[in-house]
């Protein structure tokens, strides 16, 4: 009984200890009250089961949470209990991305467990990019050189959806013979809305950039102005031919502009980044004001358009050439192949970094018809998931799997992959199918997007105004093959590593 008149005086002293502290606090709980649970609500048992699960907290180096998972840096994956971490009733699925140990709880409730969770742990609260940056030291080249284009490209989707969206919104306006008002200054402005952010790009990616590279994002957007200077020719007008002048008597350079590229401008302002920093260390810091900015926009100007952007431009031309080949020339194969295979890169997370090469895609042929796959293997997850639903006699699963099947119809998939079509296996084989078919049908018919980061049915207002139809259909072909394939193979209760408990 002593506990009870202790417990208000550590609870007051508590109030007057730095967060780093609170693991004394347990201590002396559990010293002078017997081992008593301090939990309110079942949010405090869920939080020890998992730190029980994942090697306790002193495997945990950092920790954080989104809208729906818990994310976690660990010392050693090896020592995490997936099958019984999967078993508790709070927790809808786990996987490793990005070097983080994710685990799927649900909105609204992961915010309490995490709470209880560092208290337990004794570990300091953290922000998603501080366990991102923890994380990244435990990837490997690829999978870091993926997450850094990722971190570059992904906060700019949202300005090349909106101008996506209005491009094809113009198009279905022309397709239902709205031609005639082109010329009113509703049309006008609505034209140049759509085309801004695809205009301006290369400015849209070198401040994304410079922040990932650690440099000043003003002059990364000057030097995005030279190399879309109104001096040089649009990108857009260059088949009708340009002109070059003689650089050191020995280059040949295209008074060409970058409007609507993606990797010229990544590469200057990686290059950027570097002639900041060294000049920045060689100039006395008392001129570090007037000479750093100017050198680094002379250097960097001069390669961007003598050296860096033609050579870039090269590439990513060859890039674009390549599969636009392989789509036009293997066809239903590529379909088949991408739609397959698009799922099984999810997992790793390098899909992230597909947004380069579609951004170039779109700059180079005007339109994305990567993304139109991409769209069959999302949704075909959700017929898997669905398939699952239907199948599994879990009370749990079946909690789980309806929601993550609808889901995926809105471009969200990593509920269905992670939660229930991974766990079961067969159900993510039969989205794999479904993925391939319904990637062949979108190849066969041609079907492009005007922009990317977008599936599922928010995906129909960017397609193509002449390819919405088969948009459609190929996302119910998708859909139809992934449920009947998995309806077919069945899912194994055991294969889930999960029991309904008393």
């Amino acid at each position: 009984m002593k506990c009870v008149g202790t417990l208000p005086l550590l609870m007051r002293y508590m109030g007057t200890l730095p967060q780093h502290e609170s693991l004394l606090y347990q201590i002396l709980i559990k010293k002078f009250c017997g081992g008593i649970k301090m939990k309110s609500n079942n949010y405090y048992e869920a939080a020890q089961d998992i730190l029980k699960y994942i090697g306790g907290p002193d495997n945990i180096t950092s920790a954080a949470h989104c809208a729906t998972r818990l994310r976690l840096v660990l010392k050693d994956q090896k020592l995490v209990n997936k099958e019984e971490l999967e078993k508790l009733d709070i927790v809808k699925g786990v996987f490793l991305n990005g070097g983080q140990f994710q685990i799927i709880i649900g909105q609204g409730t992961v915010n309490k467990v995490y709470s209880e969770l560092t208290n337990i742990a004794g570990i300091k609260e953290m922000s998603t990019a501080e366990v991102k940056k923890e994380a990244s030291k435990n990837l490997n080249a690829i999978q870091k050189l993926a997450k850094l284009l990722s971190d570059i490209f992904v906060p700019i989707i949202p300005a090349i959806v909106a101008a996506g969206l209005l491009m094809g919104l113009l198009g279905l306006a022309g397709k239902f013979g709205l031609e005639e008002y082109s010329g009113t200054w509703w049309w006008i402005m609505l034209d140049m809305f759509s085309s801004a952010a695809f205009n301006f790009l290369p400015i849209l990616v070198a401040i994304s950039a410079a922040k990932v590279f650690g440099c000043n994002t003003f002059l990364a957007a000057t030097v995005a102005g030279i190399m879309i200077h109104p001096s040089l020719q649009n990108a857009w007008t260059q088949g009708t031919g340009y002109e070059t002048i003689k650089v050191l008597g020995m280059i040949d350079m295209p008074l060409l502009g970058y409007q609507g590229t993606v990797l010229p401008i990544l590469l200057v302002i990686f290059v950027m980044s570097y002639i900041e920093k060294c000049t920045r260390k060689i100039v006395p810091e008392i001129l570090d004001i007037l000479l750093t900015p100017l050198i680094t926009v002379l250097l960097t100007g001069f390669l961007a358009l003598a050296v860096i952007g033609p050579a870039a431009n090269v590439i990513g031309a060859g890039i674009s050439t390549f599969l636009t080949f392989a789509i036009d020339k293997l066809g239903i194969i590529a379909g088949l192949l991408f739609g397959g295979a698009y799922s099984s890169i999810v997992i790793t997370g390098i899909h992230h970094s597909f947004h380069a090469v579609e951004l170039n895609l779109l700059a180079e042929t005007g339109v994305n018809t990567l993304l139109p796959i991409w769209a069959m293997a999302n949704v075909a997850q959700g017929g898997a998931c669905f398939a699952a639903f239907l199948l599994t006699k879990n009370k749990k699963m079946k909690a789980i799997a309806l929601p993550s099947a609808i889901s995926t119809l809105f471009g969200i998939t990593e509920a269905a992959i992670f939660g229930v079509n991974l766990r079961y296996k067969t159900p993510f084989i039969g989205a794999a199918i479904g993925g391939a078919v319904g990637g062949a049908y979108v190849v066969a018919m041609k079907v492009g997007m005007t922009a990317v980061g977008v599936t599922g049915i928010p995906g129909i207002a960017i397609t193509n105004s002449t390819s919405m139809f088969n948009y459609i259909i190929g996302m119910v072909i998708a859909i139809a093959v992934a449920f009947v394939a998995t309806m077919m193979m069945g899912v194994k209760e055991e294969a889930a590593y999960i029991k309904v408990r008393a």
